[in-house]
This record gives structure tokens, C-alpha cells and sequence, in this order.
């Protein structure tokens, strides 16, 4: 079974819970690395977006509601967080905008062009401690799973477990990108809360795959 516009709302609140639950941690996380703000940040964004969701028409798609997202995390969302998640969603929105519904390879059609979409506007790769860390894992294992056959749900489990692990190599890294590269090594020990939040995002979306 696809993942539908049911599922990408349910997605989306899941995704306002996620953040407020852990807002407090993906403060602490940036204030160590940063400049504090992360969880704020994206507390108020998803807040908003949730705001909005009854306001799309019944027949929305999936698409819709990840470029509703993308858009109001754009114009709600201070620092680098707005910019960067809202040119993922709406680039992961473009790449399933005529779906309705997403199958294993929807996913990591929505998934890559996500990253990509990140890798563009932060110019950062894999080892720059950064949310990349997180998301190309997640991409790779999505895609690997899906030419195995595993189903949309399942695909995003898996790239949820992938995000996860991706967020834990970041402790070890030395940051090349943002606020985080100014501390040099001082940054070593320190998980970046971007590559967190992903994780929690993806991790979201998959609860409520399942769940579906």
C-alpha cells in the first residue's frame, strides 16, 4: 500500500510532536556547537505548518502537503534550519508532485531530492558534521532497500534506522560547515543537531507509515 495525503498529515503533526518533545535537546545540542536557536527554530515552524494544515483542499496530494510544509518553514524559520529543510521539502515535493500516493520508489525519489536539495543550499558532503550526515546515509539505505523489494513503509524504517546511525558519527567529526567549523576541533564530542532533527523527522515519518 502507498503512503497518502492521510499519511503525509499524520507525518506532519507527528513531526510538530517529535520537535516540541525535543525541542530542549536540539537547543542544547546548538548551543554547544552554535548559536542555540535549532529547536526553537523548528518548534515554531512545524507549529505553524500544523496551523495551516486544515487550510489545503481535500483533494491535496501527498506533494502538497510537503510543499506546504517547505514554504511555511521557509517564511516562519529564522537561521540556517528555515533555508535548509524548507529547500528539502520542497525539492523532495517536486520529485512526487503528481503522485498520489508513494510507493518504495516515490520514497526515495522524495528522499533524494530532499538531500540533494540540502547538499545545494549548504554546499556540505558527508564528514562536514552537518544534517548531510544524516540524510545520505538515509538515502542510501532507502534506496538499497527498495531495489530489494521492501515496500514504502518499510523504506522509510529503514532509512530512519540509517538517519539515526548517521546523527551518531557526527560525535567524532570534525565540523567544516556553519557556526559549528569556527570551534575546530572543540567540536569533536559534540552531535550536530541538524543531523538529530533529521533523524527525528525520519523517524516520524516512518511511526506513521507503519501506523497507516
Amino acid at each position: 500500500m502507498g503512503l497518502d495525503t492521510a499519511w503525509a498529515r499524520a507525518w506532519v503533526s507527528r513531526s510538530a510532536e517529535v520537535v516540541s518533545e525535543h525541542k530542549t535537546e536540539l537547543i542544547t545540542l546548538d548551543r554547544e556547537i552554535g548559536d542555540g536557536d535549532h529547536g526553537e527554530n523548528l518548534d515554531r515552524g512545524f507549529t505553524a505548518v500544523l496551523a495551516k494544515l486544515d487550510d489545503l483542499p481535500a483533494e491535496a496530494r501527498p506533494g502538497d502537503v510537503l510543499k506546504l510544509v517547505a514554504t511555511t518553514l521557509i517564511s516562519t524559520v529564522g537561521g540556517a534550519s528555515g533555508p535548509l529543510y524548507g529547500t528539502a521539502y520542497l525539492k523532495g515535493a517536486q520529485a512526487v508532485a503528481d503522485a498520489d500516493s508513494l510507493d518504495a520508489d516515490a520514497v526515495v525519489a522524495f528522499l533524494t531530492a530532499a538531500r540533494d536539495g540540502v547538499v545545494l543550499r549548504g554546499k556540505a558532503e558527508v564528514g562536514d558534521k552537518t544534517m548531510i550526515d544524516a540524510w545520505t546515509p538515509a538515502v542510501d539505505a532507502a534506496s538499497a532497500a527498495a531495489q530489494s523489494g521492501a515496500g514504502g513503509a518499510e523504506v522509510l524504517s529503514v532509512a530512519a534506522e540509517a538517519a539515526e546511525r548517521g546523527a551518531e558519527t557526527t560525535d567524532a567529526l570534525v565540523a567544516r560547515k556553519g557556526r559549528a567549523s569556527y570551534l575546530g576541533e572543540r567540536a569533536i564530542g559534540h552531535r550536530d543537531p541538524g543531523a538529530v532533527s533529521t533523524a527525528l523527522l525520519l523517524r516520524a515519518a516512518a511511526d506513521t507509515a507503519s501506523a497507516s
